[in-house]
């Protein structure tokens, strides 16, 4: 028995044809928005939209921009590689002479393959006021993860549905570019679409409330209001930043754990015996940090007494930890890098959980967290909890990631990692004597994956804490709100 044939007046595949038509016409469409001169009154907002994308994508970074449109966003995050794509040829013929730096083709985004850019991966793909204007996102989503490595960060942007009705009236007015219907996605949407696709969301907000430019006053309403709750639900675009999931860095990384020891001469046999082997292999870097006691001796003795252990003994170069542990992670060798304080007030052996978290590409800045089991009596003191609790609180509103200990000693990080958050430390400044705020305002700044692991936290047994209640109190105060105006005032 043979098989029935479709009529042979009907179409093998309606979708596809379906899809082809609402294609064409969309191409056609911004043909002919990009074939004339806009005459609304988007320049400011577009150019708030640049100041945004270039405090989240470094410069000389490699950037892959979908639906690049005149490229003018593209040139201005300064790329060492920057490709832009648009399915529009007049978008693409424009770009292509205003930034012959840049590299421009006209590919539809729902038909992107390796072959076509080159087979490259880049470190951010951009896709600025795209999705709402897609036949498929999650199409669009699978058809880049080719061009991602484990790295590679997606940032994205598109219109609130509170701005759905002002919008329409703007380009009835000729205020706002025309535009066809669109799908008018929400963070909901598009945090299930990309779920789905294999990324995860790092970090999602609000910008701009005030679209025009109206001196000081939409400086000030998009600068501090659109952070603020409630004002911020007026915003008129969403910006998500995600990540690739399932892709490991390196298989079977090395490990150097920088332990940084003042006045800690009777905890370094014990450090030597706990730090445990990992992966591809442990080094132990000792830092040791103008000491009053005999700290900097019994290290040398000790590693004298195990060559079986790969350790390395520095003198520390400056003041504070944050110094020694700078000096510590430049000498290191392994891939992944580790702090651990020398008091063992944290156990050595958690030090494992964080290196199966970092190796398994889990997360990509490990930060332990003292606050959920209970501590040993004296362990910390009522008002350095409180202080904690605080610190905690505003970082994670001024990073948009839950951070529930800022100040836990416990970090891990990529070397590759550190090396970038170091060669952009003049942003922030190079005044934190602990290192914990550096480091996290760094990684918040590259946008890290940033995963806590409860640790139990116990009271030191020799000597005395380092740490100023007061004074170094109000310098981390100082701290966060510098880091305000450099993360979230922006």
């Amino acid at each position: 028995m043979t098989s029935p044939q479709p009529p042979q007046n009907i179409a093998s595949n309606p979708y596809d044809a379906e899809f082809e038509d609402y294609q064409a016409t969309r191409s056609q469409f911004w043909d002919q928005i990009n074939d004339k001169r806009s005459l609304s009154l988007g320049g400011y907002y577009q150019k708030r939209l640049a100041h945004i994308y270039q405090n989240i994508v470094p410069a000389d970074s490699q950037v892959l921009e979908l639906g690049c449109k005149d490229g003018k966003l593209l040139h201005a995050l300064k790329p060492s590689i920057g490709v832009g794509v648009d399915f529009s040829k007049e978008a693409i013929s424009h770009a292509k002479k205003r930034y012959p730096t840049l590299e421009f083709v006209q590919i539809d985004a729902h038909q992107l393959q390796l072959g076509a850019l080159g087979g490259r991966q880049f470190d951010y793909i951009i896709v600025s006021d795209l999705v709402n204007d897609l036949w498929d996102v999650q199409t669009v989503l699978d058809s880049v993860r080719p061009f991602c490595h484990p790295q590679t960060r997606l940032v994205f942007n598109f219109f609130s549905h509170v701005w759905n009705l002002p919008l329409r009236a703007a380009r009835a007015l000729g205020l706002a570019t025309p535009n066809l219907p669109q799908n008018w996605l929400t963070k909901h949407d598009m945090n299930n679409l990309l779920e789905i696709a294999q990324y995860e969301t790092l970090r999602q907000w609000r910008e701009i409330i005030a679209p025009l430019n109206i001196p000081l006053v939409s400086n000030f309403c998009n600068r501090y209001l659109a952070k603020i709750w409630p004002f911020e639900l007026l915003a008129i675009t969403n910006f998500i930043v995600a990540r690739p999931v399932g892709m490991q860095l390196i298989k079977k990384p090395t490990v150097s754990v920088v332990i940084a020891a003042r006045n800690e001469s009777g905890h370094i046999a014990e450090l030597i015996a706990r730090v445990p082997e990992m992966g591809g292999g442990t080094q132990i870097v000792f830092v040791e940090g103008n000491s009053t006691d005999d700290t900097y001796d019994v290290i040398a003795s000790e590693i004298a007494k195990h060559p079986e252990r790969n350790c390395m003994l520095l003198k520390q170069t400056g003041k504070g930890k944050g110094n020694a542990v700078r000096n510590g992670f430049d000498a290191a060798t392994g891939d992944i890098l580790m702090i651990l304080d020398a008091d063992i007030t944290v156990p050595p052996e958690d030090l494992e959980r964080c290196y199966l978290i970092m190796a398994s590409g889990l997360g990509e800045f490990v930060n332990g967290v003292r606050l959920v089991y209970p501590m040993q009596d004296e362990a910390m003191r009522f008002l350095n909890l409180l202080g904690n609790k605080f610190f905690s609180w505003a970082f994670s509103w001024l990073i948009g990631q839950p951070i529930r200990d800022t100040l836990c000693g416990t970090k891990v990080l990529w070397k590759t990692d550190y090396q970038r958050i170091a060669d952009n430390r003049k942003y922030f400044g190079d005044f934190d004597p602990f290192g914990d705020f550096d480091l996290l305002f760094g990684a918040a700044r590259l946008n890290l994956k940033i995963v806590e692991v409860p640790i139990r936290y116990r009271a030191r047994r020799y000597g005395e804490t380092n740490i100023s209640r007061w004074s170094h109190g109000w310098l981390l105060l100082k701290m966060v709100a510098f880091a305000a105006r450099r993360i979230k005032f922006i």
